[in-house]
């Protein structure tokens, strides 16, 4: 069921993709640009996102996504030059396989800002923009990890759990202000986040099959974009069960 406009045309469109100079929001980026949108990317790496291959006029706007004035500043350039914005992206992410005894309160606390503070201050800044032209549409990576509790993923899952219900709540909000959102939850990218792993992972995508998923579920009009469904729809069933049922399976993988 299409919870929003369907977005089939990406020609003119102005996105900008924060989190992009890697992973699923580099490919995205990548693939947007041959789709004929406008595309900006935004990374704390420069020279990064010096690599990727986009259209000539791809804007580049490094930043800290855990700063306030760094996106105030981005987003003043980017109104300078586009006079606004259509498709936000936040693609930005911090991931260390962590178990409950292995918590350290700075890893912690720099995974929080990264996950789900930036998320915030993103949000706090776009906002007024898409509510003054009573459009756009806000895509925000989420995760499978976010659906109940997972072995390892003490420092993301809940983060990711909090961005589920966020989507959630703004989609409800901003419907009626003309404004679309939509909450991607990816299985297991082959990403730099993800080599992190010590374990097989389960239907393992690239990051281009991850960005083609992206745009299908965009043109579709999803509010939720989940993939590979073979994989996504089992722990969809998964989350159903009670947890004192579901607790055997995950003491098993935690072994």
């Amino acid at each position: 069921m299409a919870l929003n406009p369907p977005l089939t045309d990406w020609q003119g469109q102005r996105v900008w993709i924060v989190g992009a100079s890697s992973g699923i929001g580099r490919a995205l980026a990548e693939t947007l640009g041959r789709l004929g949108a406008r595309v900006a990317i935004s990374a704390r790496r420069a020279a990064v996102l010096d690599e990727l291959a986009l259209p000539d006029d791809a804007l580049r706007l490094p930043f800290d996504a855990c700063s306030k004035a760094g996106w105030a500043a981005a987003l003043g350039f980017l109104q300078q030059r586009w006079g606004g914005v259509d498709v936000w992206v936040h693609c930005a992410a911090d991931y260390q396989p962590t178990r409950a005894w292995q918590l350290d309160a700075g890893v912690a606390s720099r995974a929080l800002d990264v996950n789900l503070h930036s998320v915030y201050l993103g949000l706090a800044t776009i906002m007024p923009v898409l509510l003054a032209s009573q459009s756009g549409r806000l895509v925000l990576l989420a995760s499978p990890s976010g659906y109940f509790g997972m072995p390892e993923a003490i420092n993301y899952g809940p983060h990711k759990a909090a961005l589920i219900n966020l989507a959630e709540i703004l989609h409800v909000d901003l419907a009626e202000k003309g404004i679309s959102v939509h909450l991607v939850n990816p299985g297991f990218v082959a990403t730099r986040l993800t080599a992190r792993n010590d374990f097989a992972m389960p239907a393992l995508q690239t990051p281009q099959q991850a960005a083609d998923a992206i745009v299908a579920g965009l043109a579709r009009g999803e509010f939720e974009t989940h993939f590979p469904r073979r994989f996504t729809l089992w722990l969809k069933l998964l989350r159903l069960l009670p947890f004192a049922l579901r607790r055997p399976l995950l003491r098993r993988i935690a072994r």
